[in-house]
């Protein structure tokens, strides 16, 4: 790697966010995710189960799916991490996931609502969530590499943010004009949708997994080209049982380590109440709002616009103040704004009546996302350089494998705990209130905290 020039290692690395970014804007959050949504309570209405009912057992599944999912991605987010670390080699492991998120994103082209499959549909779902969470571990490790500053990483990782939702913004822009139909039968500009695709089978909509997964392929080129492993000259022969008894022995000196300890559970819980609402939001809209899946995906670009201007800000903020600041900011913003999601209602704001027909619980919705995606994008990306802050240099990887198990390890719990309040409830709007609790668990782990970790000198 020292080979490359810093300027196009930095820039091939930004390009990873910006090749997986679809996974999470397009197919996680305001296409694919609304629309398994929508066709599944579809589909359970026209069985005879009441609407409210459908809606939320519909969520249900999407929870169900992503729990079970999230328990795969921790169970094995630290062996890979530690593998990584003790083989010296990263980059064969990003092309495997990689391979693994363009078969999951592609095969989503196989949901027609008319022979719809929930099992196979969260299966291939499942397969690119995880190749994309995987080759994340790999390249996030590249971030301290990148820069012999370690005040300039949280620009950088700022900045890589931002460019990454850049990205995101101009694959959801391709897809609202070019392919997803709006109820008039023409995308938003007008036009049929490309390539002759059928409303009727909803291949407007279904498009929305190759999509990603060609803009993955392409894009994730200037990342290949400009990586390189640094210690692939001396790599050492991968032995599973030497890294598992090395990773074991990381966990049990977790205790010695206590900032990094409540660091990574302070980041587990804030970290998966922010996946609670970015999975779930554009579901939300659209069965407690009534919206398409074409106003979810102008919701999206206002959220995601935001978080790009915000993730680029906070970067330079990073870089002054250092992450631990912006964190606590984003988390307490987050906290604020689950409660204001959680009492909207076609007829109400914060318990507060309002005139039938208003439309400020739509206005209030966008601008809640507008905060999400903002303080979302900004938490993220200090989070991440204050991993760098925390972390052994010497066991890096490993590290961000650790950071990716305290991401995951709960990951199935916000989730879960949706889907069984959905269940309960039978409430999509009250579903997703247990987000609120896991932003202001982690926001209270903070106080154990130190600003530059356990390892500094």
């Amino acid at each position: 790697m020292s080979a490359m020039s810093k300027r196009k290692r930095i820039w091939g690395w930004y390009f990873f966010d910006w090749a997986s970014q679809p996974y999470n804007t397009l197919i996680l959050t305001f296409i694919f995710g609304p629309y398994f949504a929508g066709t599944l309570s579809d589909n359970l209405i026209a069985e005879g189960m009441a609407k409210d009912a459908a809606r939320a057992q519909a969520q249900a599944y999407w929870g169900w799916g992503l729990a079970v999912t999230g328990i795969f991605i921790a169970l094995l987010a630290p062996v890979l991490g530690a593998i990584a670390d003790n083989s010296g080699r990263k980059l064969p492991w990003i092309w495997l996931f990689s391979l693994m998120y363009f078969v999951g994103s592609a095969a989503l082209w196989w949901t027609a609502p008319q022979d719809f499959s929930v099992l196979w549909a969260l299966f291939f779902f499942g397969i690119g969530l995880i190749g994309m969470e995987f080759a994340t571990i790999f390249t996030n490790s590249y971030l301290p590499e990148l820069d012999d500053d370690p005040a300039e990483l949280g620009r950088i990782s700022g900045s890589g943010w931002a460019f990454g939702y850049v990205g995101g913004l101009i694959a959801l822009v391709i897809m609202l004009l070019l392919f997803q139909a709006t109820p008039n039968g023409t995308t938003l500009i007008g036009l049929n949708p490309l390539f002759g695709m059928d409303t009727a089978s909803k291949a407007d909509t279904r498009i929305v997994g190759p999509l990603s997964a060609i803009w993955f392929a392409v894009f994730m080129i200037p990342f290949f080209l400009f990586t390189r492993d640094t210690h692939a000259a001396d790599a050492k022969r991968l032995v599973i049982g030497d890294t598992l008894r090395t990773l074991v022995k990381t966990l049990k000196g977790l205790p010695k380590h206590p900032s990094l300890m409540a660091y990574l559970g302070s980041s587990m819980f804030y970290r998966d109440g922010l996946n609670g609402l970015y999975t779930f939001g554009g579901i939300y809209a659209l069965g407690v709002l009534g919206w398409t899946v074409t106003q979810v995906g102008i919701f999206g670009i206002v959220a995601i616009i935001a978080g790009a201007v915000f993730c680029w800000i906070s970067g330079r903020v990073d870089r002054r103040v250092g992450p631990m600041p912006v964190i606590i900011v984003c988390v307490s913003v987050l906290v604020f704004v689950s409660i204001l999601i959680v009492t909207i209602t076609p007829q109400s704001i914060l318990f507060i009546s309002i005139s039938e027909g208003s439309n400020l619980p739509d206005v209030t919705f966008f601008i809640a996302g507008a905060v999400i995606g903002a303080a979302g994008g900004a938490l993220q990306a200090s989070s991440r350089n204050m991993m760098t802050r925390q972390a052994n240099p010497e066991r890096i990887t490993e590290a961000f494998g650790l950071y990716a198990l305290s991401g995951k390890a709960t990951s199935f719990l916000a989730p879960a705990l949706i889907a069984i309040t959905s269940q309960i409830t039978g409430s999509q709007r009250l579903g997703v209130s247990p987000v609120v609790g896991l932003f202001i668990i982690g926001l209270i782990l903070l106080i154990w905290v130190k600003p530059k970790g356990d390892f500094s000198k």
